[in-house]
Order: structure tokens, then C-alpha cells, then sequence
């Protein structure tokens, strides 16, 4: 659980969403990462932080550079976690759905038998 902590806490920032996001497209030096964003390097390397020790970024060592990759196991578990709830609130969905066209098919035979259309 406290991997699936870890991964929703450092999804809940929009600059280290927006990281994963540039890194989904290929491998990124800090320098690389940090030019689209009205912010220092340092505050970049800080969310890079989080998002090593949420284990959804890596460091690679290139010569003298250290490009940062997208780590996607995480991010699985986090689906996984979610798409359990998903189907949990589906099934309740569909009983209140059968109960909602229950009720509507009894008011269609109550008005009919009023006379009521």
C-alpha cells in the first residue's frame, strides 16, 4: 500500500504530472525537462525526486548525462487498484439501473391503470 501512497502522492502535483507526461514520449536530462517550465532546475531535480522515490522515474547513466526514464509499474498497480473500485461501483450501478427501470415500469402499469397516460 505504500507504493500505491507513494504513486497517487506524486501524481497529485500537475508539474510532476506533466514530467511523467513529457517522459512518456522518450528520455529527458533535467536540462531537457526543465525548459517548458517557468521554474529552476533545482525545483525541477526536487519533483524529479518525488517521482524516484514514488519509483515512476529513473535515472540512467549516458557518458556525462543522466537522463531520467518513465518507470510504468506503478502506474499499473495505481490502474489496477482503480479499475477494481470501477467495477465495483459498475455492478452497483447496474442493480440501481434494474431498480430504476423496475420502479418505471410499475408508474407505466399504475398509469395506465388510472387512465393516465
Amino acid at each position: 500500500m505504500q507504493t500505491l501512497d507513494a504513486t497517487f502522492s506524486a501524481l497529485a502535483d500537475p508539474t510532476r504530472r506533466a514530467i511523467l507526461m513529457r517522459l512518456a514520449k522518450g528520455d529527458l536530462t533535467v536540462m531537457e525537462l526543465a525548459k517548458p517550465f517557468r521554474m529552476s532546475q533545482p525545483a525541477i531535480s526536487k519533483h524529479l525526486k518525488v517521482l524516484e522515490e514514488a519509483g515512476l522515474v529513473s535515472t540512467t547513466i549516458r557518458a556525462q548525462e543522466r537522463p531520467r526514464r518513465l518507470e510504468t509499474a506503478p502506474l499499473k498497480t495505481a490502474i489496477d487498484w482503480i479499475e477494481k473500485y470501477r467495477q465495483i461501483w459498475e455492478k452497483r450501478y447496474q442493480v440501481l439501473d434494474g431498480l430504476l427501470i423496475e420502479l418505471q415500469t410499475i408508474q407505466t402499469k399504475g398509469d395506465k391503470k388510472n387512465g393516465n397516460k
